[in-house]
């Protein structure tokens, strides 16, 4: 099933890749039947990103880097690892010796990290991995492996939060890819739109607001007489989990997005959900399910209050340039001279696009808990934005 907007611009898959998107289809649409035609978004971008076998993240398909759908930070450059290495060196002085990344993707973050705080002299005692896919657990075992062998030994991966942790907790967009419903003010008031089937397609389809969402539904959220927004419950109750596991360290959290007045703001009359496909991005949802990826930029506001209505203390929000400045990318970038302009330019090119905000420095934010930390970490030493959260 898909919209034949979309299908005439974008590349056609495979044939085995479409038949797995249609046997997820099929899936989707007997659970749309089960529940009398409707379903909500959330559950719908949640098979089409996890279903067993099925979902995007779970199906095989290589999604990151060049021959993906999508690159991240780390994927661009090792000056973020390298950068982000010393937020955690100076954790590390504080006994604060294990990572647990959520979601690690291609295992780049993880192999640069692990590398840079052993120069640094200050080895990881455990590198712990949350990742769901299989697919996605045999490539970053694969990219530590090559990088850093020696040090493999000290990664472990796991399937769900561990029961209790003291440490570091890193997230490098991963909030984003967690499921969304979709509300939208019309004529009538505020709706939750939701998937319903039509012959050989997915569409939208609108029903009453029910449940935890009627009360979060701030007529604030709607600046509009015609507005779409999306809210992120599964984000805030992972927050929550996060800090009921939490005894003691700092969560790092990187993703694009907005505080509150930003977010909901008239601009995004449409909402900001957006699907990446072959380096492509568009606003179609139901485009060939599991092939694409479907994220929606964060409401830090939200996020920042999950954590700390969870008892976590807020210790930084800014954007992802000041935090690598903070950090010392410029100082990392220096240390090759500019006058080897064949190992100078690339790097610079890379910092560029981590740092310029016409590229992943404004969008992107960083926000940072706590608990058992006094404020004061190095990432948020200046450009420190908590007072527009």
């Amino acid at each position: 099933m898909s919209t034949p907007s979309q299908a005439t611009v974008l590349p056609a898959p495979p044939p085995e890749a479409r038949a797995v998107s249609e046997r997820l289809a099929r899936l989707i649409a007997d659970e749309i039947a089960a529940g009398g035609g409707w379903l909500s978004f959330a559950r719908y971008m949640e098979l089409a990103l996890y279903a067993p076998g099925l979902g995007y993240y779970m199906a095989g398909a290589r999604k990151l880097g060049r021959d993906g759908d999508f690159v991240t930070a780390p994927e661009i450059s090792r000056l973020f690892g390298r950068s982000v290495a010393r937020q955690i060196e100076q954790l590390g002085r504080l006994g604060l010796d294990e990572i647990l990344e959520i979601g690690a993707g291609s295992g780049a973050l993880a192999a640069d990290l692990l590398i840079e705080l052993e120069q640094r002299g200050l080895p990881l005692r455990r590198y712990l991995i949350l990742e769901v896919s299989a697919d996605l657990r045999d490539r970053s075992r694969d990219t530590i492996a090559a990088r850093a062998p020696h040090l493999i030994e000290r990664v472990a991966w796991l399937n769900r939060l561990p029961p209790r942790f003291a440490g570091i907790v890193l997230g490098n967009e991963v909030l984003d890819a967690m499921p969304v419903n979709v509300l939208e003010r019309e004529t009538h008031g505020i709706v939750e739109l939701g998937v319903a089937a039509e012959a050989s397609s997915f569409r939208w389809a609108a029903r009453p607001l029910a449940g935890p969402l009627a009360a979060l539904a701030d007529p604030a959220c709607f600046p509009l007489p015609s507005y779409r927004t999306e809210f992120q419950l599964a984000a805030r109750a992972f927050v929550a989990s996060l800090a009921g596991v939490f005894e003691r360290g700092v969560a790092l959290f990187f993703d694009y997005g907005f505080p509150r007045h930003e977010y909901y703001h008239p601009q995004r009359a449409r909402g900001t959900l957006m699907c990446h496909y072959r380096h492509r991005a568009h606003d179609d949802p139901f485009f060939l399910p599991g092939l694409q990826d479907i994220t929606s930029h964060i409401d830090f506001s939200a996020i920042a209050r999950a954590g700390q209505d969870a008892g976590l203390e807020l210790l930084g929000y800014t954007n992802q340039a000041q935090f690598l400045v903070n950090c010392g990318i410029t100082d990392i970038l220096a240390e090759t001279p500019a006058e080897n302009a064949t190992a100078y330019a690339p790097l610079a090119a890379q910092a560029n696009k981590l740092l310029s905000p016409a590229e992943m420095g404004e969008l992107f934010k960083v926000i940072a808990f706590g608990r058992g930390i006094a404020p004061g970490l190095l990432g948020f030493a200046r450009g420190d934005r908590r007072h527009t959260l």
